[in-house]
């Protein structure tokens, strides 16, 4: 793999620390598809991502590591619906990390996600990640209490630290064959409060609701900080980060489906071929095989 094996898109976060989520763009471009249009390519995307699952699973050598980030309602499980629509559960793994337990709390904080990371020949995705620790973590500090960190640095140098750790390990696994893209669904907190307001409204929404998501709205100052200085500090050619407008849901998981496919369209991953023997031991049990077929 080379280390410019990424795909390219107008959304991906620049390696050269020049990101600036004040000019990141929550809605899609003038001229991009409207609501039916992205759907059905969308529908297009997909049927090729199907095949494209079907010859990393054969291929058996790469794995694939999709990283879902976004403040609450973005749309984070509706867009891995969409993406991986028709694509064989058997190749393909979701995990969700949520506020670590006991035992993850007496680990290093990369440590709970390693085992959840994807095998080969499939398809991983993480719905947060190991970078709520420079997230959450970072705007609500105080979470650093329960980790009992035998040494705790002062100001920023903490969270710099975690990031280049973070760079060390992704850049770990892409070396041991794993694709990774990272998405950041950058919804504005406009249509993050009214997707909220869809939930108090509409009755079979009610469940979505949390109060807690509403607090942390009030936070988003701070978020979008951490999240400028995540995604500068780890966006690189072997695990690129993509910032993805995100008011706009047919468009966000367009982008997020084409970026997959683009990525598996230049990775070398085909079909393996049978030897001589294998197709000899093949063609001598095609007999047996087409008598039962009858």
């Amino acid at each position: 793999m080379a280390d410019d094996n990424f795909a390219s898109s107008p959304y991906l976060v620049p390696f050269d620390g020049d990101f600036s989520v004040e000019k990141s763009p929550t809605r899609p471009p003038k001229g991009a598809p409207d609501k039916k249009r992205a759907k059905k390519e969308l529908a297009e995307v997909q049927e090729e991502l199907r095949d494209l699952q079907r010859r990393l699973y054969a291929d058996d050598r790469y794995s694939v590591l999709l990283v879902f980030q976004a403040m609450d309602a973005a749309g984070k499980d509706g867009t891995i619906r969409a993406v991986m629509t028709g694509v064989n559960p058997a190749g393909c793994q979701v995990s969700s990390f949520k506020a670590p337990s006991a035992t993850e709390l007496d680990h290093d904080f990369m440590w709970r996600i390693y085992q959840h990371l994807p095998q080969r020949g499939r398809i991983g995705i993480f719905n947060r990640s190991h970078y709520e620790e420079v997230l959450v973590v970072r705007v609500h500090p105080h979470y650093l209490d329960g980790q009992r960190l035998p040494r705790r640095p002062k100001g920023n140098a903490l969270w710099k630290e975690r990031l280049s750790s973070i760079r060390g390990i992704e850049k770990h696994l892409w070396r041991n064959g794993t694709i990774i893209l990272k998405f950041w669904l950058n919804v504005s907190q406009g249509e993050q409060s009214r997707r909220f307001l869809d939930r108090i409204d509409e009755p079979e929404s009610n469940w979505k609701f949390s109060p807690g998501d509403v607090a942390e709205s009030g936070h988003w100052d701070a978020y979008m900080a951490a999240y400028e200085s995540a995604l500068n500090a780890t966006s690189r050619p072997w695990a690129p980060w993509y910032a993805i407008p995100a008011d706009d849901k047919p468009y966000m998981r367009l982008q997020v489906a084409t970026i997959l496919r683009d990525t598996l369209r230049g990775l070398d991953i085909n079909y393996p071929d049978v030897d001589d023997e294998m197709r000899a031991e093949m063609e001598a049990l095609r007999p047996i095989v087409a008598k039962r077929a009858r």
